[in-house]
């Protein structure tokens, strides 16, 4: 059954999340709660001996952060929603589920394990400074009041989870153990905000009107673009240092369900579409990944 629930549980979610979109909308509150609990119960499967940063984690955390500021520039001059939708897909952390994956592929499951927590943390505060120079555009609001505020939504989202696994490692051993060997709950969390985070997609959406969905299928194919760039980019830099899984995981596999819950709160609601489908392109190359990996023989050198 749990096997039956890990291979469906996406399109399943993502199904109820489009069929029941006015009725979820109710629980978008929720959903940083479950983006907590989803991290913390992540965090506490990495040990302190795990946590270091590489040259490829640097250079993979350069092209998050750079790239999508570039991204960024490049896309405002012709639409600024879609400009939005290019940077978050690009701006957004690792999947917290990225070293289950990364495992299943053969990969380095530590160094993909601290490149996700890093990523993670990292944006807490730095997406703060990104969506609330974005977000100045035609506002009256102050940049530091804008800045602030955002800073002081997201950062105990993400940080705290962080240091509360750390203290119940030392306080309850035993209780952190049990969540530790617990990660599938995370995975049932994941599925759970992210049909929430898509019904809210598909409410802005269909609020548009008119019939006229141009933009929307513009912001899927970038979406698709970007998503290919980063796997692809990611798996070659990651060969350069014997890690090209880790690589790939780092850099293409992302925690939407964070950036669209940013994207909705402090762009443009549309926006959210970016990484919305590519919750979808993601899942499509890893479920390809999986495929041509059990079809392949083991290679001993991909890492």
């Amino acid at each position: 059954m749990q096997k039956f629930l890990e291979k469906y549980l996406l399109p399943v979610a993502m199904i109820i999340g489009i069929a029941f979109h006015n009725q979820l909308a109710v629980l978008s509150p929720v959903t940083p709660y479950l983006l907590s609990l989803m991290l913390f119960i992540t965090y506490c499967r990495i040990s302190w001996s795990d946590i270091h940063l590489t040259r490829l984690h640097y250079i993979l955390l350069a092209i998050q952060y750079v790239g999508s500021a570039s991204v960024y520039l490049a896309l405002r001059q012709l639409n600024e929603t879609l400009a939005q939708a290019a940077m978050i897909c690009v701006l957004a952390p690792t999947a917290t589920s990225a070293p289950v994956v990364a495992g299943i592929l053969g990969g380095n499951i530590a160094s993909v394990a601290a490149f996700s927590l890093f990523s993670n943390l990292s944006v807490a505060f730095i997406a703060p400074l990104y969506l609330s120079l974005i977000g100045q555009t035609g506002s009256e609001v102050p940049f530091i009041t804008s800045f602030w505020y955002i800073f002081r939504k997201v950062v105990p989202i993400i940080v705290f989870p962080f240091f509360i696994a750390l203290l119940l490692r030392k306080v309850s051993p035993k209780a952190h153990q049990k969540i530790r060997s617990a990660q599938i709950v995370s995975f049932y969390l994941w599925a759970t905000a992210l049909t929430i985070v898509i019904g809210n997609v598909v409410n802005f959406v269909i609020a548009q009107g008119g019939g006229k969905y141009t933009l929307e299928i513009i912001i899927g194919i970038i979406s698709l673009i970007i998503c290919l760039l980063q796997f692809v980019t990611g798996r070659k830099i990651g060969s350069k240092f014997d890690r090209t899984i880790a690589g790939g995981q780092g850099l293409g596999q992302k925690n939407t369900v964070l950036a669209i819950w940013l994207t909705q709160t402090y762009l443009n609601p549309i926006a959210s579409l970016g990484p919305g489908l590519y919750v979808l392109w993601q899942n499509l190359v890893n479920s390809y990944q999986i495929w041509k990996k059990k079809a392949v023989p083991k290679n001993p050198k991909t890492k």
